[in-house]
């Protein structure tokens, strides 16, 4: 949902994003493009979070799981669904306040496409900061079979119209 904001006359920045007031609870934001998961992505992320769990990367070893094959590491599901959020609820974030509820219902392989939406939970004022808000969400991804194979919940802390580092920034 970029829009486009004037910085001086005649001249616009590309603007992502939503601020507090544009968030209504019930509202549901399908994310996209989707993200097919590639072998090299899981080898990756599982290196570098050092998890050295042989269902990631052991194709030998998947082999004779209860799957059968290499098992893409969850926590980089959840930071994939995630990151395909992000333009839609928190690119004007000030904060990740909490995430709870986690799910994992169905495991992610390698080739499969995850796709994610968002459900707004519940907005309220900060009582902390007059130029921000709470608000909660709830995703959802799913595999390009419609399977939900992860949800979690989180929560952010969101400024007001007028209250974002970019609408500051003179960068």
């Amino acid at each position: 949902m970029p829009k486009s904001v004037e910085i001086a006359p005649g001249r616009y920045r590309e603007s992502y994003g939503r601020y507090l007031e544009d968030f209504k609870v019930g509202d549901v934001y399908e994310h996209r493009p989707g993200r097919t998961i590639t072998e090299t992505d899981n080898t990756w992320f599982t290196l570098l979070t050092m998890n050295q769990h042989p269902l990631h990367f052991d194709k030998e070893y998947a082999k004779h799981s209860e799957f059968g094959q290499i098992l893409v590491n969850s926590t980089m599901t959840v930071a994939v669904l995630a990151g395909m959020s992000v333009s839609d609820v928190s690119q004007k974030t000030i904060a990740n306040l909490g995430w709870k509820e986690i799910r994992m219902p169905a495991p992610v392989f390698v080739g499969d496409t995850l796709y994610a939406e968002s459900e707004v939970l519940e907005i309220r004022e900060s009582k902390s900061r007059p130029t921000a808000g709470l608000v909660t969400v709830k995703t959802i991804g799913k595999n390009q079979h419609g399977v939900v194979i992860c949800d979690f919940i989180r929560t952010m802390l969101i400024p007001k119209t007028g209250h974002a580092v970019d609408d500051k920034a003179n960068y």
